[in-house]
């Protein structure tokens, strides 16, 4: 991204920074990687994503959005029709989640005009629904895109969202990826490298190993990066991670999307108040295998993230060796107390 345009998108969320603390607003807070302002209106609890590229392009909407910014419907009847769900690895605050997938988890966002508020715990007794109505509504909610036609063969097929769409929430609906076996010309396999795009293509086809290679790098440019790994359907139509076997041709390809994934998001885990965090690292080549390593450089009680091996010191274990000896906290990702090296003899 060139200086220039750094400098507007930076005076931009200064100038929206700045009217929403007029508007009463106390905890604006701009985030430049995903380029939105996050803050919680007036009378609400719950933490709203405010998303700057539309006002980027068009300004004199931000007038309009300041006057109009409306807490969440305080009424499930208002509320139910607007819920969607979001599949994120990570999300502001404390919001409603459920994990779904490896290193990713299922929230429900209420969709307003300009801004997506996610929903807390607290939302559920306050419309008097249990969580899992919540869930279920904010699904119901999705179109379920039907696509026309036939492939004669194996084809890669490219939903890109517009901010309204929601594309990459579709795999959270079961059976909607099985459903498209004709449109990709076989047993579908998707990619949701970031949270606006979703590819699909045909299990075996040509095309599948080319879409691990582009969506590693889409997911590591992109401010709104979600996972490199591919997902399949299992017999009962629910989403899982795409199976590849030791035997299995992109076998050490598929684990290198899942291990990136792992680093990815605990690298981007927020710190321990109390305690110190170990890194996590990828190691290794498609020749020799993928693997992840956590250095504990130190003899002192760490946060390990769950990895291939670990390094003590200038010794590097198995996690097999250390995991007997854990504990694990309330983290997510998850991660594990380690209190000593005397644990783990030479």
């Amino acid at each position: 991204m060139g200086l220039f345009r750094r400098i507007a998108r930076a005076r931009l969320a200064a100038k929206v920074v700045r009217r929403l603390r007029r508007a009463g607003v106390r905890d604006a807070r701009y985030h430049a990687t995903p380029f939105e302002v996050r803050f919680t209106a007036p009378g609400d609890a719950e933490p709203t994503i405010l998303r700057l590229d539309p006002l980027l392009r068009d300004r004199t909407h931000l007038d309009a959005l300041v006057a109009g910014l409306q807490p969440i419907p305080a009424a499930w009847p208002d509320a139910a029709p607007l819920l969607r769900p979001v599949l994120r690895g990570a999300a502001p605050g404390s919001p409603l989640r459920r994990p779904v997938l490896p290193f990713l988890s299922e929230f429900v966002v209420v969709d307003q005009p300009d801004t997506m508020t996610y929903v807390t715990p607290a939302q559920s007794t306050t419309w008097g629904v249990r969580t899992e109505r919540i869930f279920t509504t904010a699904r119901g909610n999705l179109t379920g895109a039907v696509l026309r036609g036939v492939a004669t063969g194996p084809v890669v097929v490219r939903f890109v969202d517009d901010g309204n769409a929601y594309w990459t929430s579709h795999l959270l609906l079961d059976g909607w990826l099985s459903r498209l076996a004709d449109q990709v010309g076989g047993v579908p396999v998707a990619f949701a490298p970031e949270r606006g795009t979703l590819l699909v293509t045909a299990d075996g086809g040509p095309h599948l190993p080319a879409l691990f290679a582009e969506a590693e790098t889409i997911f590591a440019t992109s401010p709104h990066a979600l996972s490199p790994m591919a997902y399949t359907s299992d017999d009962r139509g629910c989403t899982i991670p795409y199976p590849a076997p030791p035997d299995h041709p992109l076998h050490q390809t598929v684990r290198r999307a899942e291990r990136l994934l792992a680093v990815h998001e605990y690298t981007h885990q927020p710190p321990d108040p109390d305690l110190p965090s170990a890194v996590i690292q990828l190691l290794g080549s498609a020749t020799e295998g993928w693997r992840t390593r956590a250095v504990w450089p130190r003899d002192t009680p760490t946060l390990l993230p769950e990895a291939d091996e670990v390094q003590l010191g200038d010794r590097v274990l198995p996690w097999s060796a250390l995991a007997p000896h854990l504990t694990t906290g309330e983290h997510t990702p998850a991660r594990w107390l380690a209190a000593s090296w005397e644990r783990f003899p030479r």
